[in-house]
């Protein structure tokens, strides 16, 4: 991977760089009929989280940059219950899921600060 430039280098964006690389991880085990359904649902909010946090480091204006962080922020949540729901069907044990879900904490907690300090 290139070197920590730019987006890279902010710890909001490696957190979900993580995150999405455990959605995608565990998601590959996810029953086939639920490619279309859950799992594509996952992936996409997942990578959303690290897109729009990539996009708003490149914005000038405050309220540009805030507006992306805050939508980084809502596919994070998003991704929170879909975590919660693949865990109640056990689609994930319980030890992805402490995991899975601890990143995501991790990664909530982050970003609301770079939200914060916007």
């Amino acid at each position: 991977m290139r070197d920590t430039k730019g987006f890279r280098k902010l710890i909001a964006w490696q957190k979900s760089n993580l995150l999405a690389h455990f959605i995608y991880d565990t998601t590959a085990e996810f029953p086939k009929d639920e490619l279309f359904g859950l799992t594509s649902q996952m992936r996409r909010a997942a990578l959303s989280v690290c897109a729009n946090i990539a996009e708003g480091y490149s914005r000038h204006g405050l309220k540009d940059r805030k507006h992306f962080y805050q939508m980084a922020t809502a596919s994070l949540t998003e991704l929170e219950f879909f975590i919660d729901f693949s865990y109640e069907r056990k689609f994930i044990n319980l030890e992805n899921y402490e995991t899975i879900i601890n990143a995501q904490s991790e990664a909530a907690r982050v970003l609301s600060g770079l939200l914060k300090s916007t």
